[in-house]
């Protein structure tokens, strides 16, 4: 053996260090309780329990009390057993993640679903690190094109913004995902599916990304069926994947689907964990988890790229008032909330303007721009604040000139916030305004 083999174990043997395990004292359906590793253990590492019929199972730790520690399952726990060996993993916390990665569909333990290894990068990445420094991160960036004539201008996406995208189930949220996803410009899409169906996993990757868009994009699927813990592996996945590209200075797109399901996620471990559900049946440490998750999407460092993300929000019956879509509003860069009644007439994206608000403006546009704006949701407003009265007939022309220009002018605005634009956002800007002041210009005339 050579002295170059033999320097090769040794180091191999000195980074493996001892091997450290202990035993299944007791277990409830998805967690376990490890008796044998006190003193070894800490919170986040990673377990492997061989049964006796030949399976392996991965826990993480979540908890330790004295001379036990509980760890919550990432599969089911049919066949394991008390006296089965837990054996400390190391590294599970790191990713290696590289360039090849780009045009593949991965789970959220970092395999290819689509057959055939990953290829691995040279530096490890932690799933769950700090945000960057908030006095060292820099400010938005420019606007982005999406495609959409209402995201152009009153709902502006700017490089490095957070928004949230709340919706219920049926009103067009995944298309809408989808379409952004192909349309913004970025170097580089991630796409977390979190808690999605399986089909609609598939879906996505052929018939809204497709062939070109999956060339610049990396998809994490964590299907329903997944344990709870995976789901919140494959969010952290995502985010660590998002930073890679981010670091070696590219405009990183982040689309999340959904920041609810993560949320669910995080409360079936917590309370496994022991922590106490407070707000409605959500355990105090959910925002907390959900805000340095978000926070680690944004604008880098000087001399580093950005994270643009796009968060979606399940919301039951357009309540945002809810737990979770009230903790999430707040931490955010904006939201623009899908209204149902909206998408049963026809309309889509089916936006609620008046709910919905970019933090980007004012700073993202131009002051002649901002003042377009303003007086675009005036008409808004005082259309949809009259429509009912309309309706029933009890309202006069002549009442009020604010409502009677709404009347007038809401068919091409409602018009126009279903419209797509592939121009840009000038473009987008210029028909607002031909529809907001075409009749003044015309009525000089």
């Amino acid at each position: 053996m050579s002295l170059l083999e033999q320097v090769s174990i040794e180091e191999i043997l000195k980074a493996a260090g001892p091997q450290i395990h202990g035993t299944v004292a007791a277990t409830d359906g998805m967690s376990l309780r490890i008796g044998g590793l006190a003193g070894w253990v800490k919170l986040g590492d990673t377990v492997s329990v061989s049964t006796t019929s030949g399976r392996t199972v991965r826990a993480k730790i979540i908890a330790i009390d004295g001379e036990l520690a509980t760890a919550f399952a990432y599969e089911s726990l049919a066949g394991v057993a008390g006296g089965d060996i837990a054996m400390l993993e190391r590294n599970g916390d790191h990713i290696f993640p590289c360039d090849q990665w780009l045009g593949r569909i991965i789970d959220p333990f970092g395999n290819c679903l689509e057959g055939g290894p990953l290829r691995v990068g040279k530096h490890p990445y932690a799933l769950d690190q700090r945000a960057p420094n908030a006095a060292k991160r820099k400010g938005l960036g420019p606007r982005l094109a999406t495609g959409h004539c209402v995201f152009d201008t009153l709902l502006p996406l700017c490089e490095g913004q957070r928004l949230g995208l709340f919706a219920g189930a049926g009103v067009g949220k995944s298309m809408l995902l989808g379409e952004l996803a192909q349309r913004v410009e970025a170097d580089v899409t991630v796409v977390a599916l979190i808690g999605e169906r399986g089909r609609e996993v598939r879906s996505f990757v052929n018939d809204t990304l497709g062939a070109d868009g999956m060339k610049k994009a990396i998809v994490i699927a964590s299907t329903a069926d997944q344990s709870p813990l995976a789901k919140k592996q494959g969010a952290y996945l995502a985010m660590a994947i998002a930073e890679y590209f981010r670091d070696r200075c590219k405009k990183v797109l982040l689309v999340f689907d959904s920041l609810t399901r993560f949320a669910e996620s995080h409360r079936e471990v917590a309370v496994s964990a022991g922590e106490p559900p407070s707000l409605h049946a959500f355990p105090p440490s959910t925002f907390r988890t959900i805000a340095s998750l978000v926070e680690r999407a944004g604008p880098g460092e000087e001399g580093k790229g950005d994270i643009t993300s796009i968060f979606s929000v399940l919301v039951q019956g357009s309540d945002m008032n809810e737990p979770v879509a009230d903790m999430i509003r707040g931490i955010l860069d904006g939201h623009v909330v899908l209204e149902r009644k909206i998408a049963e007439r026809g309309r889509f994206p089916a936006v609620d303007i008046s709910r919905s608000v970019s933090r980007s403006l004012p700073a993202a546009a131009s002051d002649e721009e901002n003042q377009l704006l303003m007086e675009a949701r005036s008409v808004i407003r005082a259309y949809e604040g009259a429509e009912t009265i309309v309706r029933a007939g009890l309202y006069a022309d002549g009442a009020d000139p604010l409502v009677d220009r709404a009347l007038k002018l809401w068919p091409q605005l409602d018009s126009f916030l279903a419209a797509k634009q592939e121009a840009g956002t000038m473009e987008s800007f210029e028909s607002l305004r031909a529809i907001l002041h075409d009749e003044d210009e015309n009525a000089a005339a």
